[in-house]
């Protein structure tokens, strides 16, 4: 009885993490970000590289954007027809801009980001103790198959089967969940930690980082009782990030990893 109330726990909380992953949609960016019509047939007019960048930095002015392009300039999407917040990045797959987009994901066929990006770690913690759990009540019959005393011959194909399947699923889950979890502790999405943010003086790995508590809380809120729940409990609304302050540096939305480093990362937040 013990081990069937175990196992449909475990099985429910399986099933509603992957169910909240799929169906929980990517949150675009707000109005306010989408160029209007008038901005937008000034840009399109308009030949000149430098005025275009003046247009969109002109047009940025009173929204909280900080992050920028290669160049310097103002993060723009030509088919979405907007300014990016802070994180967000266009999800060729979906066809929209998603905000805090971490990746698009196969397994739940969904862009993986602000919206449900607590979900997706859920999803994968409880489908490693799924696994676990199957391997570990399994593994007293496949010692008993070894020794010989399981006599039934297709009862010794499906122990085989369903511990190996179990294990298997289980490496491949933990790696991915392992680096997630490293994500989560430095703040910072898939797409981020291949292309570091950059910022009006640079690019900055370390710039949404403000230590590993708040990192935690950032996706998956101060309610504690909320954290192992399939509940939306992120903090923000997606559109914009706190960053840590530099250390002793005249722009505040950026941060000298090299002399911020060694004094840690818990400061003083913009």
């Amino acid at each position: 009885v013990a081990y069937l109330i175990i196992f449909h726990i475990l099985f429910v909380l399986f099933v509603w993490t992957y169910w909240k992953s799929i169906f929980t949609l990517p949150v675009q960016p707000g109005k306010k970000y989408h160029m209007s019509y008038a901005d937008k047939e000034r840009y399109e007019n308009e030949e000149r590289p430098e005025v275009q960048r003046q247009i969109l930095a002109d047009i940025a002015r009173k929204l909280p954007v900080y992050t920028r392009t290669g160049n310097g300039g103002i993060r723009f999407c030509d088919r979405c027809q907007l300014i990016k917040p802070d994180r967000c990045h266009h999800c060729s797959v979906c066809a929209v801009c998603v905000l805090k987009m971490d990746h698009h994901c196969p397994w739940v066929n969904n862009c993986i980001g602000f919206s449900n990006y607590k979900f997706f770690l859920l999803f994968l913690a409880y489908s490693l103790l799924y696994c676990l759990y199957i391997a570990g009540t399994v593994f007293k019959y496949f010692i008993k198959y070894w020794t010989g005393e399981l006599t039934n011959g297709r009862s010794k194909f499906h122990v085989l089967f369903l511990l190996f399947v179990a294990i298997m699923f289980f490496v491949s889950l933990l790696f991915l969940f392992g680096y997630h979890c490293w994500l989560v502790s430095r703040n910072r999405s898939t797409l981020e930690a291949f292309s570091a943010p950059v910022f009006q003086n640079g690019p900055d790995k370390n710039g949404f980082n403000l230590g590993f508590v708040k990192n935690l809380q950032q996706v998956f809120g101060e309610e504690k009782k909320l954290w192992l729940l399939p509940i939306a409990s992120s903090q923000g609304d997606g559109h914009f990030f706190p960053m840590r302050a530099l250390c002793e540096a005249r722009n505040p939305l950026l941060a000298n990893e090299e002399q911020c480093e060694d004094d840690g990362i818990d400061e003083e937040l913009h």
